[in-house]
């Protein structure tokens, strides 16, 4: 049953976030699988997108002999990987295909992705600017993406999506993110994580503001995306910690990450648009993930989220359940009252 015989300007009730830094390195995949998994330990149904042309989620989650298989029939007609669903649209050959997500895990679903996400990146620019000339392919191509996760949300009753972005500022992530209700940022301990902020708020504002402009040139009475991710916090990643404090390198840049955050992100977004932020009680920080040794790689190879892995030492493995538990349970209230 194809997207279109549900489309319309409303979209399901789920909540849809990405967990997004342009910046490479910062443990985006493997902090979208863990907070992802608590939210269903939670009781909520989570869908990962793998909306990423490298398809790293898809290869963490799932078999190299399944994933291989998947890539390898993804242009038939049973194929089903995002490239499956989104190649009509692509080829201007019909419209979505809807495709059945893979369950990963009790209330945990996957939507493979597909290096030939690629392709479809590549045509989002002129579908872009077909949506400034009103061409109904623009509106078609722009929000193809959020048409099919709104079905399948729909039919899976779905709570919480997550996408899984590449680390770039690229037409692909422009409308995932513009089709997000929020964003989350992580941040390494590092300066390229600092110059990284620095140029994300900016970004951010130039995509809202160009989509506007759009909007107000759309036909009435389709679908389109929100167009107003708003900031719901940051997570400082992989530091190291020594006797129960971070080590200093890593003491350093945590300040300088939260005035960052506040000055170069908050502050732009809010004269933009002050629906883009607001004031949490607990401020912006939705949690610190440090470097938990080696369960994190060992997470990747098994592929099952860091309380999952076989072997490592307990008390490092209850404690990754509690900071992953915490910032999923942070999620759920901010996105609650906002």
């Amino acid at each position: 049953m194809s997207v279109s015989q549900f489309g319309g300007p409303k979209r399901h009730s789920a909540v849809r976030l990405v967990i997004f830094n342009h910046k490479g390195g910062v443990g985006k995949t493997t902090l979208t699988v863990n907070v992802a998994a608590a939210l269903a330990e939670m009781g909520k149904k989570v869908l990962l997108v793998d909306s990423d042309p490298q398809g790293n989620l898809t290869s963490y989650l799932v078999e190299e002999t399944v994933v291989d298989d998947l890539l390898d029939k993804a242009d038939t007609e049973g194929g089903a990987t995002l490239w499956s669903a989104l190649k009509p649209i692509v080829e201007a050959s019909g419209e979505l295909k809807v495709i059945a997500p893979i369950e990963a895990r009790q209330n945990f679903f996957l939507l493979p992705g597909d290096v030939r996400l690629s392709e479809f990146e590549q045509e989002l620019n002129s579908m872009w600017t077909d949506c400034i000339a009103r061409k109904p392919r623009g509106f078609r191509g722009t929000t193809a993406l959020s048409r099919l996760v709104d079905q399948l949300a729909a039919n899976l009753s779905i709570d919480y999506v997550f996408y899984d972005a590449g680390p770039n500022i690229g037409p692909l992530n422009r409308v995932i993110l513009l089709d997000s209700d929020y964003f989350i940022v992580p941040a390494a301990c590092d300066l390229f994580s600092l110059r990284a902020l620095k140029t994300l708020g900016h970004t951010l504002v130039t995509w809202i503001s160009d989509w506007e402009t759009i909007l107000e040139l759309a036909p009435a009475d389709i679908y389109l995306l929100p167009g107003k991710p708003r900031f719901l916090g940051y997570i400082p990643q992989r530091f190291r910690v020594y006797a129960g404090r971070p080590a200093s390198d890593s003491s350093k840049y945590l300040p300088r990450i939260e005035k960052s955050v506040s000055s170069d992100l908050v502050a732009v977004l809010g004269r933009a648009n002050s629906e883009l932020v607001r004031a949490f009680d607990t401020g912006y920080q939705l949690g610190q993930v440090k470097d938990f040794s080696g369960l994190a790689s060992a997470s990747q190879n098994e592929g099952v989220p860091i309380k999952d892995v076989t072997g490592g030492t307990l008390s490092l493995k209850a404690e990754a359940v509690h900071v992953f538990h915490e910032i999923a349970q942070k999620i759920v209230d901010r996105t609650s009252k906002v």
